[in-house]
């Protein structure tokens, strides 16, 4: 079993910055990939940026170049930077964590971002 925690969403304007974190504990080991997703109202959950074990990056093209996602295995954490936010930015994010098993999720964290 993993677990996961987010921590670091809030209310930002436009233009500005957030860094989500996410620290997993139980079977870390199992862990193959970490990734962000977000769902805003009435959407569905769509990929933000996933993180492999072996540090390979996807983004979605909607916020390449002003997110970055990173992972400290030493923590156990998966951090989410997110630079210039926009109002379309506006979701929850979920922390996932996949095995070789069984996909994980964080309860969320939200993120609003003011026009």
């Amino acid at each position: 079993q993993v677990q996961l925690v987010e921590s670091g969403g809030g209310l930002v304007q436009a233009g500005g910055s957030l860094k989500l974190s996410c620290a997993a504990s139980g079977d870390t080991f199992s862990i193959r990939a970490n990734g962000w997703y977000r769902q805003a109202p009435g959407k569905q959950r769509e990929l933000v940026a996933s993180i492999s074990d072996r540090g390979r990056t996807v983004y979605a093209d909607s916020v390449k170049g002003r997110f970055t996602i990173s992972r400290n295995n030493d923590k156990n954490t998966v951090s989410l930077q997110m630079n210039t936010l926009k109002p379309e930015d506006t979701a929850v994010y979920y922390c996932n964590a996949e095995t070789l098993v069984k996909t994980y999720w964080g309860q969320g964290t939200q993120v609003t971002v003011s026009s």
